[in-house]
Parts: structure tokens; sequence; C-alpha cells
């Protein structure tokens, strides 16, 4: 099975980047179950405002989504901003929305990671995990995992040191149940309507 996992980062490569860290810490964990995968950090690409699949000349969207459509499981990987999720995670669900009519999606898993120096994990776990239920993808059980520092603090996630009773339990969890039912649904499919 694949993954794809889609860094939300308002950050450019090369700079360290906590959702990276912890979309890569995912698909570590993945691997425990025979996932392999990519990460992509959007920002690194042109992606163009829209919600087509296709927005013209240089979007670079296009190929993110062949990698996606390849992929059994999808990671989004998303900051907190203002108790939101990052504007490039809500560029990624724009782009998604043309898949409603499409049924693409149906029969792929997607899983939410979110990392903040502020509250809202489960408000921005929530509003991805829709947006992603109505493009057609299958969340499974405690399919997210996060870190959130003390609001405003200047403590990264990177920073925080072993977190391997909290956000590495609730990765570990992510990961199982994700490629469980990565599974299930490559054995049974959902049926045609």
């Amino acid at each position: 099975m694949r993954a794809l996992v889609l860094v939300c980062s308002l950050k450019r490569s090369p700079a360290p980047s906590s959702s990276e860290l912890l979309g890569r810490e995912i698909l570590a964990a993945l691997a425990d179950h025979d996932v392999d995968g990519e990460v992509i950090r959007v920002v690194d690409h042109d992606v163009k405002y829209g919600v087509t699949a296709d927005e013209g000349s240089g979007d670079a969207w296009p190929s993110i989504r062949t990698k996606l459509l390849g992929c059994d499981i999808l990671v989004i990987a998303t900051p907190i901003w203002m108790g939101q999720p990052a504007s490039v995670c809500k560029v990624v669900l724009e782009r998604l929305d043309a898949e409603i009519r499409e049924s693409t999606m149906y029969g792929k898993v997607a899983v939410v990671g979110v990392v903040g120096n502020e509250d809202g994990a489960h408000h921005v776990t929530a509003e991805v995990y829709q947006a992603l239920n109505d493009v057609g993808f299958t969340v499974p059980a405690a399919g997210g995992t996060y870190w959130v520092g003390e609001a405003m603090g200047k403590v990264d996630y990177a920073d925080a040191g072993p977190k391997p009773d909290t956000t590495g339990t609730a990765t570990k969890t992510l990961a199982a149940n994700a490629a469980h039912l990565a599974k299930l649904l490559n054995d049974s499919p959902y049926p045609s309507s």
C-alpha cells in the first residue's frame, strides 16, 4: 500500500517545519504496517487557487493529484493558525473539491496530523475530516494525531522532546487503523451507486 503526505506548512523548504516532522512520523508509523510513501511540502510547488483538477498553465496540482490518485492513504499535516487549519491546507481542500463529482477518492483513507502553539487541534482536525469525507475519503477510528504547545509559546514540536506516551501513541494508533482500513477497502471496495 502507498501513502501520500501533504504537508501544509507555510514555510518553504529547507526551513524546518513541525508539520513536516509530524507528517514524516506518521509515514514512519505507517511503514510498520507495510505502507510506503512520500512527503510533499505543498508550498514548494506552484499550486494555483481554484476548485478544478487543473487550473491551467504552471499549475502544480495536476502532478500532485496524479500521486494522490495512486495512493491508498492521504495524510494531511497542517499547523494551526488562529485556531484554523493553515491557508495552504485550505487551498488543498479547495483543490480536492474537484473530486466530489468524480468519486475518485472513494476507497481511499485519509488521516490528519496537527501541530501548533495554540489550542484548536480538535477543531482543525474536525474541519479537515469533514472536507475530506465530503470528497469521498474514509476516516478511520482515531485517525488524527496532534501536538499543541503552550499558547503563544516559543517551543516547536521538534524541540519539545520525546512524546512517546502522547503524540507518539496517537500516531501509532492512527497508522495501525489507517492501514487496516485501507486494506479492508482494497479487498472490498464500496459498491457503485
